[in-house]
């Protein structure tokens, strides 16, 4: 009686424990394939911070090379934004690619 009554409980358990690890695999708020798109677009993401963070670095050394001098800054003006002196004509030769030649 009492090995009919374990048998039965365990049995039960046994199918709880499926059930639940079932539904919290494939259908739970929280499941596998959506843990699964998270990690992969958190790994994305991290891989994007290190490329900015880079690419900062490169602005700020950029930055201080051109904001330590005059000339510096007068041609970079020139060169990035077109700028120009009152009275003074700028041309800009161009490829066929509509790219400037000089860079």
């Amino acid at each position: 009686m009492l090995q009919k009554i374990l048998r039965k409980l365990g049995n039960f358990y046994v199918a709880s424990g499926i059930g639940l690890l079932l539904w919290m695999t494939f259908f739970d708020a929280n499941d596998l394939p959506t843990q699964i798109r998270n990690w992969w677009k958190l790994h994305k993401l991290n891989e994007e911070t290190s490329y900015y963070q880079d690419k900062i670095k490169a602005l700020q050394v950029e930055r201080r090379e051109v904001f330590g001098s005059d000339r510096l800054r007068e041609k970079f003006a020139r060169e990035e934004y077109l700028m120009k002196k009152p009275g003074e004509d700028v041309f800009v030769i161009v490829d066929e690619h509509n790219e400037p030649l000089e860079k």
